[in-house]
């Protein structure tokens, strides 16, 4: 088969990105050798790169410090065999310079930011807020576009612009506007990132660099398999596995629950690091559970 003709130039972080859920002890504590084992895991299934303290990661209920030793402690555990992004986004610029210099010094490869949320700012000061972050911290920075949870969006205008900064690389795009997608990628050089699951082969199929995903943190394997299936040129499996995927990603993403709280609760039935959620988030019932664990087992038992 003929490998499909797709951008060529490398990702800067990889391929296959796992949003990481931030292992705790059932007291509440950060645990960091639960973060340690989990990051193993799913490097050793196929992950390229972890991105911690995102929305996943529960970066609202997690102290800067937590967020600083958390990076450091993954790293140990991973070395260079994954990249590691780190989530700096707050609503205070200020804020979120001082976490992406401490994101750099613990060692983080590069910054997810998002765009400062609640107080709805104009285009023009999102713009700003992106281009101060940048110019602060040393690594190359990640937009994360997810107006649903912001209330703001990052224009397509405003991404033209900001490409031009040497250390804004890439976008986890969590628009749900496929076509200002395409049109941004057409003009730029940024990667662009599937921020959501189901997106992961249609993004990737005109010139994507990847994903970033939540149910990679239960199914890393396959989703590295819609990938791979594409990159050797067998778009029919390659579709074929995004499909068998659905049933999954709908239960873990669009039921009802968060993301943190479906991950968690299905690491709990795989027998690894996950732990409880931290308020004002609530664990998934047994109920909620029973029904995520029988359509994992649907999609493990056809994979």
């Amino acid at each position: 088969m003929t490998t499909p003709d797709t951008s060529a130039a490398a990702p800067p972080f990889g391929r296959a990105l796992c949003a990481m859920v931030t292992p705790f002890t059932w007291e509440g504590a950060l645990d960091l050798d639960g973060a340690q084992r989990l990051a193993e895991h799913l490097v050793g299934e196929g992950c390229d790169g972890l991105v911690l303290s995102g929305t996943t990661g529960e970066s609202p209920t997690t102290t800067d410090a937590e967020k600083a030793d958390l990076i450091r402690a993954v790293r140990q555990a991973v070395g260079d065999r994954a990249s590691i992004v780190a989530g700096v986004g707050t609503a205070d610029t200020r804020h979120t310079v001082e976490l992406a210099l401490t994101a750099e010094k613990a060692g983080a490869d590069g910054l997810l930011v998002v765009s400062p949320y609640y107080s709805r700012p104009p285009q023009d000061a999102v713009e700003a807020h992106f281009r101060q972050i940048a110019d602060a911290a040393g690594l190359p920075v990640v937009l994360y576009d997810i107006p649903g949870r912001t209330g703001t969006r990052i224009e397509p205008e405003t991404m033209l612009r900001l490409a031009g900064h040497p250390r804004i690389v890439a976008v986890k795009d969590c628009s749900y506007d496929f076509l200002a997608a395409q049109k941004v990628m057409g003009r730029t050089d940024l990667a662009y990132y599937a921020g959501c699951d189901e997106h992961i082969l249609a993004l990737r199929a005109v010139g994507g660099a990847g994903y970033v995903s939540t149910v990679a943190n239960v199914i890393p394997r396959h989703l590295r398999s819609v990938l791979d299936a594409f990159e050797a040129g067998d778009t029919p499996v390659s579709a074929r596995l995004q499909r068998r995927a659905i049933p999954l990603i709908e239960a873990m993403m669009s039921a009802g629950l968060p993301g943190a709280v479906t991950a968690k609760a299905l690491l709990g039935t795989l027998d690894l690091p996950g732990g409880p959620v931290r308020a004002p988030l609530r664990p998934a019932g047994r109920e909620a559970t029973d029904g995520l664990r029988a359509v994992y087992e649907e999609l493990m038992s056809g994979s």
